[in-house]
């Protein structure tokens, strides 16, 4: 192959990958202007879908205009102008961007769906004219270089074939480590350079005397109408329908069965975009391709889909399957995602590699009817990206209204049958007979396929990592172990898959479960502690109590504890999810009937497009999302976001934002917090049942220290009922749940990135840390100045000071074994000796902990002497290094702002391992690690 063309192909294979990182990169910008919810997502990719349409068809006609006018030796510079555009407006892009949100910002909201049309036209403005100039690709190249009609087929495969594997590592790319190293403006910039650098590179082998690109074999007359060109298009639309609809299928199969995170969106649609590729480039490498190959082709197709119908519910196991066989280590994550990804090429590759290989051979059957190849490319690759514009707006959204997932499957094996039924009677009289019949077998065939049994789906297995008994047994005794749980609801909406199951608890209580894609988002029994205390204590703290704002339906606890409360007025829900808002009815008896209470006003659209753009404040914010693993809802997380939530907050009024320990690390928890303190001047940290936080962001300090006012409220008529319902019997008991006070989070001086729409790094951190599925810690505060404002303003200390009865403490062991043992070692180390302390001691050993652990008295014991005085300390005795190191573990896990630790022990510890002689270097380490996590420079706090 000449060197040019050899040339363009690698540079068709990087403006490929440039292309898909524009898509991704793209959507994430436009959540910000139109929301995160589904129908921003089919808008972007019908923008993106419909300009590339656009582009093929124009700039089909225009590679046609420059042949007739003998200009085909300077098509290649027309291409390096176009890719210099695409570069030059993607540089441009942030900017152009910024302007665009400044003007929704002031255009008139009117009514909620007059807003949104306004907001779809600035994303069309915004990339519609890059997404036009990428259209150009395949109708200008094929036209460009290839030699002649016998040389066109195999050169517009390559191209085509060329520019997908570029999209395949651009997919991939842009998921696993573009998006969270560089952040949107610098991916934008990165890529906007190499679309730059291609252009100039195509415009001078334009410019170059005798390039290839004169093209003087190829035919150059006006193009000829073509018998039977309108069904052959047809065609062509139908399989982008079906294809670009069954992406969307297989997205969501692929978050039942691998959790709905951006990784399994970038698996799907690397597989998607690779295996195209593959099927171009098989068509490029047959030197005959009889008519008949197509039509066999497109049969192939629907026959595999076929049978990947019947297999598609067992997915969920498999993944399970597939995850057991992994460790959950860092070093395992990607071993892991190539397996993911190997699995998912084998299941659905073979399927999309026939599809790859449709428009090839499409084009290889008109480029002999036709003279101009540039407009056949280019119409023909119009017709298919209607279609998939189609398949991203009708099969990928608004078909979920109505009719389930794999509803859509069948819909997209009907369709192709019929493309496969209109090639066939298009390419011969006995292929046409076959057709016939294979047409008659297909419709039948798909009317009888069963529908998809969602004991399979709705479970979600991918979250457990570990084996159990019926893992290696098959699907139905796997689920079998779930027999207990009872489906009351079950449907796909464009969002999410819902699920709502029935199960009984201990004692006989009912608890109804809501899962969204098989993980569970709340649950009436085990989850309603942190859900009512979401709603509570954000309204403890508020200066009025008339109006609230919740994020995210769930099970309407949280809106349930605001409207039973008599002086709230008005609660608005935002949820993005129709299936959610429709299963609501079955959790009424749990939350006091948010579904019919005429307080209560259910918006059905992403809580950042409704903030943004509403003039209400509110006196409390709860915030309820799913982890933010899941795709879509970091968003919720940013900084944006907090911000337009802090702004709608009425004066003296509080932010309420659930998190979790459970599945998570540290980086992630610190980013969190530390985003936190960027938008909030005032910031808290309670947490729920288990190892749920609920982190609070003040719109003023006037009542976030007033403990007197805190404690009237708790106790009176309006809360009591709640907390009483959560489990909580008593203002202390409620006070236990204070984890860092007000300004300690600030004090903790907490570096690093912030997590913003522009720099998304919480959705790839938080993946990761639900790979390996430990619990979090969170970042040690007991030290330097953060401890001293904690132990000034914990309202739980304060309470405690008024406390003469050590056995006080008891009753506020809740969930935390961490928080347990460091109230019973304070109450050891007041009254050593006290008999209701060892009995306590022995019956809090017993329990169960929700996360594990075990409360001991030796444990109770170890923790104690943190509180030791420098003077009750035993001295000139050396101490083992194990036990240095243990007291540094203790001090770090168990601190408690109300009942701080000591400083000088730690310190009179390491200076006691120092004297032995075997150890003291590595003591002298220990000791000065220990004093920078004191911060022993704060003068109040040295020993």
């Amino acid at each position: 192959m000449a060197p040019t063309r050899l040339l363009a192909l690698a540079l068709t294979a990087l403006t490929g990958f440039s292309g898909l990182v524009y898509e991704v990169t793209w959507e994430k910008y436009l959540a910000v202007l139109l929301g995160s919810h589904s129908e921003a997502t089919a808008a972007v990719l019908g923008i993106f879908l419909g300009g590339l349409s656009l582009g093929y068809s124009v700039f089909g006609r225009v590679t046609q205009a420059w042949v007739a006018r003998g200009r085909s030796h300077r098509l290649l510079v027309l291409y390096g102008v176009v890719e210099a555009g695409i570069g030059v407006y993607v540089l441009l892009f942030p900017w152009i961007f910024e302007v665009a949100v400044s003007i929704s910002g002031v255009l008139p909201r009117g009514a909620t769906g007059i807003g949104f049309v306004f907001d779809i036209l600035l994303a069309a403005i915004l990339i519609g004219p890059p997404a036009v100039l990428m259209g150009g690709t395949i109708p200008i190249l094929t036209q460009a270089l290839s030699r002649d009609t016998t040389d066109a087929t195999r050169f517009h495969a390559l191209v085509y074939a060329c520019n997908t594997a570029g999209a395949f590592a651009g997919a991939l790319a842009a998921g696993f480590i573009l998006i969270p190293w560089l952040g949107l403006v610098r991916v934008m910039i990165a890529m906007g350079l190499i679309n730059l650098a291609a252009g100039t590179i195509f415009g001078l082998l334009g410019l170059r005397a005798g390039s290839p690109a004169r093209n003087n074999e190829v035919v150059q007359d006006k193009p000829v109408m073509v018998a039977g060109f309108r069904s052959l298009a047809i065609a062509a639309l139908l399989v982008g329908f079906s294809m670009m609809s069954l992406q969307t299928v297989f997205i969501r199969v692929g978050g039942l069965s691998l959790g709905a995170s951006q990784f399994t969106f970038s698996m799907v649609v690397a597989v998607f975009v690779l295996c195209i590729a593959v099927g171009s480039f098989a068509v490029s490498s047959l030197s005959r391709i009889p008519s008949s190959v197509l039509v066999v082709n497109q049969w192939l197709l629907v026959g595999f889909l076929v049978v990947l119908y019947l297999l598609m519910p067992y997915a969920p196991y498999a993944a399970h399957v597939l995850r057991t066989l992994f460790r959950d280590t860092e070093a395992a994550f990607y071993g892991y995602y190539v397996a993911v990804f190997l699995s998912i090429l084998i299941a659905i590759g073979p399927a999309v590699v026939l599809s790859g290989a449709t428009l090839p051979l499409l084009f290889h059957h008109l480029r002999r009817k036709v003279g101009d190849l540039g407009s056949v490319a280019g119409r023909l690759y119009s017709w298919n990206t209607l279609g998939s514009l189609l398949g991203a707006l009708l099969g990928g959204y608004a078909l979920l209204f109505w009719i389930e997932v794999h509803h859509v499957f069948q819909l997209s094996l009907l369709t192709l049958s019929v493309a496969a039924f209109l090639l066939g009677s298009k390419l011969g009289t006995g292929t046409r007979r076959v057709s016939q019949f294979l047409l008659a077998v297909a419709l039948v065939a798909t009317i009888a396929l069963p529908n998809w049994d969602p004991n399979y789906l709705i479970h979600g297995p991918y979250r457990y990592r570990q084996p159990n008994l019926a893992t290696y047994l098959g699907p139905a005794k796997f689920f079998g172990l779930r027999a207990g749980a009872n489906i009351l609801f079950y449907e796909d909406d464009p969002v999410t898959s819902v699920g709502v199951t029935e199960e009984t608890y201990p004692g006989g209580e009912r608890g109804l479960n809501l899962t969204n894609n098989g993980k569970s988002d709340g649950n009436t029994y085990t989850d309603y502690m942190t859900n009512s205390l979401a709603a509570i204590i954000p309204a403890l703290f508020a200066e009025r109590n008339k109006s609230a704002f919740v994020i995210g339906y769930g099970t309407g606890v949280s809106a349930g504890e605001l409207i039973v409360l008599p002086s709230f007025e008005r609660v608005v829900v935002s949820e993005i999810s129709s299936a959610v808002v429709k299963a609501a009815p079955l959790f009424d008896f749990a939350n006091h009937n948010v579904s019919t209470s005429p307080k209560v006003e259910i918006v059905r659209s992403d809580a950042y497009h409704v903030l943004r753009h509403s003039e209400d404040e509110f006196d409390v914010i709860v915030s309820e999302p799913s982890n933010p693993w899941v795709q879509g809802t970091e968003m919720l997380y940013s900084r944006e976001f907090l911000s337009a939530a802090r702004d709608r907050l009425h004066s003296g009024g509080v932010y309420a934002q659930w998190y979790h320990l459970y599945s998570n690390d540290r980086t992630s928890v610190e980013l969190v917090l530390r985003t936190y303190t960027e938008v909030f001047e005032n910031v808290s940290v309670w947490f729920g049942g288990g190892r749920d936080l609920i982190i609070l962001g003040f719109r003023d300090d006037s009542k976030s220290l007033n403990l007197n006012r805190f404690e009237e409220r708790a106790t009176s008529a309006q809360f009591k009922p709640g907390l009483e319902r959560s489990g909580i019997d008593s203002v202390a008991e409620l006070l236990a749940h204070e984890m860092l006070p007000v300004g300690v989070v600030h004090a903790a001086g907490l570096s690093g990135r912030l997590h913003t729409l522009t720099e998304p790094l919480l959705g790839y951190s938080a993946a990761r840390a639900f790979y390996r599925g430990r619990p979090a810690d969170m970042p040690f505060t007991g030290g330097g100045e953060s401890a001293l404002i904690g132990r000034s303003n914990s309202l739980l200390g304060r309470y405690m000071n008024r406390a003469t009865d050590p056995q006080l403490f008891a009753g506020l062991c809740d969930q935390r074994l961490e928080d347990c043992a460091t109230l019973l070692a304070y109450w050891y180390h007041t009254a050593p000796n006290s008999p209701a302390l060892a009995q306590y001691i022995r019956s809090a050993g017993q329990k169960k902990w929700p996360f594990g652990g075990k409360l001991t008295p030796e444990l109770v014991r170890r923790v104690s002497q943190l509180y030791s005085a420098p003077d009750q300390m035993p001295r000139g005795q050396p101490l083992a290094i194990s036990s240095a190191r243990q007291s540094v573990l203790d001090f770090e896990r168990h601190y408690l702002h109300a009942i701080p630790f000591s400083p000088a022990v730690l310190i009179e510890n390491w200076t006691r391992c120092a004297q032995n002689p075997r150890s003291a270097d590595a003591c002298r380490r220990g000791l000065a690690g220990a004093r920078d996590l004191l911060g022993l420079e704060t003068a109040e706090n040295r020993p």
